[in-house]
This record gives C-alpha cells, structure tokens and sequence, in this order.
C-alpha cells in the first residue's frame, strides 16, 4: 500500500525541503498558456466522419489503444519491482509522469511533429495538426483507410508515451524527478518526433528506404535503449550500485500486463480487425514465450536456477524483438527470433555487469540490443507470403535489399539516438542538473524527491 508522508513531522526526519527553484513557476505557466491555446484554437470539427468507416477496425483499434496504454502502468510495476524498496515510488512515477506529459505535448504539437506534412522526410511540420486541428474530422491516415483520424492518433500516442519511460531503468535511483521531465520532453521534441515521421510516414526517410519496422523495434526499443545507455554513462554509477529487487512479485505483475498490452501494441499496428493482426498476434505469442524459456535455459548452461527474474526478462525480450518483425514473419520464424534475442541479450548483460556502466535495470541490453536483433531478422525472414505490402523479402528467401537496408538503417539510427541522447543529457543538465545528491540518493528518491514512501 503506498501512503503519503507529507507531514511536517515527516518531512524534518527525512530530508529538509529544498528551496524553491527559480524555474519552478515555469512548468505551471506553460500549462496555462496550453488552456489559452484551447480558446484560440479549438479544432471544432467541420463535418462527420466517412461513412466508409469500418465500425470492425474501429472497434478493434479502440480496444488495441487501451491495451497499448496498460503496458505503461505494466512498465512502472516491472522496473518498480525491480529497484531498491528506497525507490521503488520514484522509478514508478516515471513511467506514469509519461501519460500525463506526452499526452498534451502530443495534442498540441506532437502528432503533428510525428505525422503532419513531411518536411524533408524527417520531421512532420508541427501547424499540420497542430492543437489537433482537422483530426476529429479529418481524413483517415493514408495507412490506416479503415478507422478515423483521431483513432489512429491516440493509437500513436501510446507508443510516443512508453518510449521514454522504457529509458527510466537505465538511471533509476539516481536522478532527479523534475530533470527527468525536461529530459523526456526534449527527447520526445528531438529523437523520438523524427525518428516516427522518417519511418512510419509514407514520405519518411527510412520508409522511402524500404526499412520495415512493424510496431516499433527501431522507433521504440532502438531510441530508447541507445538513449538508456548515453543516461547510464552520462549520469555515472549509483554510490550503492547493488541491491536486491523490493518486489519481484511486482516484476511479475508487470510482465504479465506488458505481454498482455503488447498484444495492442504489434496486433494493432495491423491498423484494423484483419487477418494481419491475428498473425502479428500469433508471433507476438510465440516468440515472447520461447524468450523466457530460453533465457531460463541458457542461464541453466551457466549452473543458475530457473527464476521468476530470468523467465519475466527473456519474455520481455521476446516482445521487444519480435515488435518490428510480428506482420512479416511467419509463426516458426518468431519462435526463432525470440530465442536468437535472449540469447544474445543474455550474454550482453554479463558482459555489461563486468563494465563500469551502471545500466540499473540492463535497458540497453535489453530493449536496445533485443531491438536491433530483431529489426536485423526482420531482414532475415520477412516474407511477401505473411504481408504482401512489402516491396522485398529478407535474407531467406533469396534476396538481400531488405537485409542491407535494415542494417544501414540500424548503425544510422544508432548513431542517431546515442549521439543526440548524449547532447540532449547535457543541454537537460545545464538547465537542472541530473543526479540528485548524495544525501538524496543515500535517503532514496521516495522521500527525497516525492517526500513519499512505500
């Protein structure tokens, strides 16, 4: 159960509170001028939606929208468990803080910086929808002709919300809460925002390319495992850099609602009830549970017991490699790629645990590298016979187009998002800087940051 502490006799045992920043009014000023935004722009739709509609992929693509939104909460108790007891209120709000700011960012200028006019093919020009203007009577995305504007524009949202805070386990129990929100409202703005247009919108750079991303390996798991590891160098180790899990019970529940929403997040990228869907549903399935055996076995290689914390990562590696590949493999070939993923991502994290990088909960292992595995053999075994949309096959069926260009396409996103990670950590740092205190870390950023505990 979690209570508030916030008494005064509370609060003087625990750590004095801090004097207000100068910066501090900036926040709530902001939100102000968003509600006078809403005066002057209210985007009041002009006519109904098409009657051409599906009411089936409508009903399915609300259903995959609530369910993609689940993983995030599912997110906070998996890394929540995962952490010191000091930090496990801390490390959970960092995820849930994603809802709440993302969602406005995205209904004022972030769907439009992701999908509104291309601007070179790299980022969408933020007046297209901006204040979601022409959404709720707009026409269907290009890509999604079945279901209206507004749906698919929630749907992205979720995937705009859960990146960032998928970066939260590489600095956790170390940084600063209201840092932390200047920092994912930069990378949202700077890498998440181009990364979207240049491979989801038809004029994107890396869809022009013929780079395959079903549901978001590369937008998602890729940008946010290579920002963990820039946060996890940038910010240094933790004073204490071992401790045991608080909940592991927690780890469970947020691995059973991650790999249920993320039956939204890869069936729903299908954009409709259709027969696409159930198959990236089949793989999403497949592939998740021959990660966590796999892990779980390969760890009995090493002379470790099968655990609840090995069966609970392997599936959630499982997940994010198969996420670019669900609607172009078939079912064989996703079991495959979820035991190639732990196995990999495996021995990255030994290999990571003999470095001085403190990556608190091997995000980077993880989601970057489980990633990239996958959007690799999403060129290795994409095949026109699961999604006759794609112009070529991968690796296994002869051709090699696909493979090369998911390979360029992950040194250059690569590059991208640890290079511009890094920069925005320094521009985050020089306006607040980063790293609580010792004496904050040593109390626990329960009671340091949020004057709460468990």
């Amino acid at each position: 159960m979690l209570t508030s502490t916030a008494t005064p006799t509370t609060t003087a045992k625990s750590v004095k509170a801090p004097p207000v920043h100068k910066l501090s009014k900036i926040p709530f000023i902001l939100l102000l001028i968003v509600v006078g935004l809403t005066f002057v722009f209210p985007a009041v739709p002009k006519a109904v939606s098409p009657a051409e509609l599906n009411p089936a992929d409508i009903a399915w693509m609300l259903t995959a929208t609530a369910f993609v939104l689940l993983m995030t909460p599912g997110l906070a108790f998996f890394y929540g468990g995962m952490v010191n007891r000091k930090n496990v209120i801390s490390t959970m709000l960092q995820s849930f803080i994603c809802m709440a700011m993302l969602t406005v960012i995205w209904v004022v200028f972030g769907f439009s910086l992701a999908f509104g006019d291309s601007l070179g093919g790299i980022i969408g020009n933020p007046a297209t929808f901006f204040m979601m203007q022409n959404v709720l009577d707009g026409a269907p995305w290009s890509l999604a002709p079945s279901i209206p504007l507004v749906l698919f524009a929630m749907f992205q949202l979720k995937f705009a919300i859960i990146t960032p805070a998928l970066i939260t386990g590489a600095f956790a129990e170390r940084i600063r809460f209201t840092s932390y929100t200047v920092f994912i409202l930069l990378f949202f703005v700077f890498i998440y925002a181009p990364l979207a247009h240049a491979t989801w919108h038809p004029e994107g750079i890396l869809f022009q390319l013929g780079v395959l991303d079903f549901a978001g390996g590369t937008v998602v798991h890729m940008s946010a495992g290579w920002a963990a590891l820039a946060s996890a160098i940038f910010l240094k180790r933790r004073n204490e850099p071992t401790h045991s899990p608080a909940m592991i019970t927690f780890v469970l529940l947020g691995t059973g609602l991650l790999w249920f929403g993320w039956f939204g997040f890869n069936a729903g990228s299908a954009m409709g009830a259709n027969s696409l869907a159930t198959t990236a549903l089949a793989t999403t399935m497949a592939a998740s549970a021959a990660a966590a055996l796999a892990w779980i076995f390969f760890d009995g290689l090493k002379g470790r017991k099968p655990s609840a914390m090995g069966t609970c990562i392997g599936a959630v590696v499982g997940l994010v490699a198969i996420t670019p590949a669900a609607g172009f493999v078939t079912l064989p070939h996703s079991i495959a790629i979820g035991v190639i993923a732990a196995v990999v991502s495996n021995l990255l994290v030994e290999v990571r645990t003999r470095t001085s990088i403190d990556d608190t909960l091997d995000v980077f292992p993880c989601h970057g590298v489980g990633g990239m595995v996958g959007m690799l053999l999403t060129g290795v075994f994409a095949t026109k016979s699961v999604n006759p949309a794609i112009a070529d096959q991968g690796l296994l069926f002869g051709e090699t187009k696909l493979f090369l260009a998911q390979l360029g396409a992950m040194v250059g996103v690569s590059l991208f998002a640890f290079g511009g990670s890094w920069l925005l950590l320094k521009l985050t740092n020089l306006i607040s800087p980063l790293r609580v205190t010792c004496e904050e870390e040593q109390l626990g950023l329960d009671l340091s940051q949020h004057d709460e505990k468990m």
